[in-house]
């Protein structure tokens, strides 16, 4: 159900490119009046800093395997969206996913050698171009203009947002929080062929029980508890998801599925 981005592109990429003014110093940046290139993504990345808003829409749920990663459940299946119309339109007043609106601008490794990073962008994504319309990315002079510096700003607090949730994925780790999730769901109009879905992790309810009163005040302080309990409310919404596949007539069979 929730399997982490492959490592080649990042999820929702088709390519990318290293912006730079000599090849791109007439471009401009317009917004983007559909997302299509959502439609068959179910499962987006989430930083622990979106728990709070995020728990109102969608499940978070954890990837599976070793390198786990907070996942905004968008749909039960594979490519399936249920926020995203046929006409590519996200009409539900929903909280979006930064990882969304970042897109298609990311910080980027050029020489997997070193550590810097580079603001780059998918150059498949059709907002990016020398458009009579938008906002120019360079001046004339051949300097970022603010869009492009507003920009760079959100890519940066969003690896700055990336290393606080792998913290605390850390923190998960180390106190054994995470186990292998499933719910299973039943149509009343089928019953015994329930809907079982696999394939994530959760926190563990009995074993946060087992966590001493000191660690539960640390953090308590430090945010984490309230991180911890934004989860495990928003798995509530995983019916909600399913309804609205069932409304959509998005059901695959019923059978165990791989909800992440």
């Amino acid at each position: 159900m929730a399997s982490a981005p492959q490592p080649s592109l990042p999820l929702l990429y088709n390519d990318l490119m290293p912006l730079n003014t000599r090849d791109h110093g007439k471009f401009k940046s317009r917004p983007m009046d559909e997302a299509k290139f959502l439609s068959k993504h179910h499962a987006i990345p989430l930083t622990v800093d979106e728990f709070v808003q995020a728990q109102r829409s969608f499940p978070i749920v954890f990837s599976s395997g070793d390198n786990p990663l907070p996942l905004a459940l968008m749909g039960l299946n594979e490519g399936v969206n249920t926020f995203v119309d046929a006409d590519g339109k996200i009409n539900d007043p929903i909280y979006l996913p930064a990882y969304i609106r970042r897109y298609p601008f990311i910080l980027a490794k050029l020489n997997q050698d070193s550590e810097e990073l580079s603001l780059c962008f998918d150059p498949t994504a059709g907002s990016l171009g020398e458009f009579e319309e938008g906002e120019a990315l360079f001046d004339e002079n051949g300097g970022t203009t603010a869009t492009t510096k507003n920009i760079l700003d959100f890519c940066e607090k969003f690896e700055e947002a990336g290393m606080r949730t792998k913290a605390f994925i850390e923190q998960l780790k180390e106190n054994d929080l995470l186990m292998a999730g499933e719910i299973s769901i039943e149509r009343t109009e089928m019953p015994g062929k329930p809907y079982i879905y696999r394939g994530f992790q959760m926190i563990n309810q009995e074993k946060l029980r087992e966590v001493s009163g000191e660690k539960l005040e640390e953090w308590n302080k430090n945010g984490m508890i309230a991180l911890i309990y934004a989860h495990l409310f928003s798995l509530d919404l995983m019916r909600t998801i399913f309804a609205r596949q069932v409304n959509n007539g998005q059901l695959p069979d019923p059978v165990a599925q791989p909800a992440g």
